[in-house]
């Protein structure tokens, strides 16, 4: 019979841990929570809370951590293994142990699925190339350069019909 023990060891800790994972930016929510997940090595998932002061009072912040705790206590064998887990509430009321549970299984299954699926497809982070448009000349590169085409030179006579 697998043990339903919650050890320091599955705790996420640092705040280190949570930055890495954060910047990983794999995560999947739903109507009761969001998880963002990364790799960590090890043989059995972490879990990490994150509650903040729009959620409500700390009576309120510690009633959701402590329903996170059990719900990632008890479907811990049903997580994925090797990945730390952040769950952030979703605005609303408390949920059931139930649901939560089920909510917490699918979305960190999705989100393990995404951190196999390799890198995104985005651009990678640094610096941009420069625009290339109007505002650069496409001869110089420079902005200086790109500079609108003259307008034809118009006397100074009056328009006819204005005084």
């Amino acid at each position: 019979m697998p043990s339903f023990k919650y050890p320091q060891t599955h705790h996420m800790k640092t705040p280190a841990e949570f930055e890495r994972c954060y910047t990983r930016k794999r995560s999947a929510a739903d109507g009761l929570l969001v998880v963002y997940a990364c790799e960590n090595g090890l043989a059995h998932p972490r879990l990490g809370c994150s509650v903040s002061r729009k959620v409500g009072n700390a009576v309120v912040r510690n009633r959701y951590k402590r329903l996170f705790r059990e719900a990632f206590r008890l479907s811990q064998h049903d997580l994925p293994q090797g990945v730390d887990l952040i769950l952030i509430p979703r605005p609303g009321p408390y949920p059931e142990l139930g649901a939560l549970r089920a909510s917490l299984v699918k979305q960190a299954r999705y989100a393990a699925r995404k951190l196999s699926e390799g890198p995104r497809s985005s651009p990678p982070p640094g610096p941009r190339p420069e625009k290339t448009g109007r505002d650069v000349s496409p001869a110089t590169g420079s902005p200086a350069a790109a500079v609108a085409p003259p307008r034809p030179e118009v006397s100074g006579a009056a328009p006819e019909g204005a005084s």
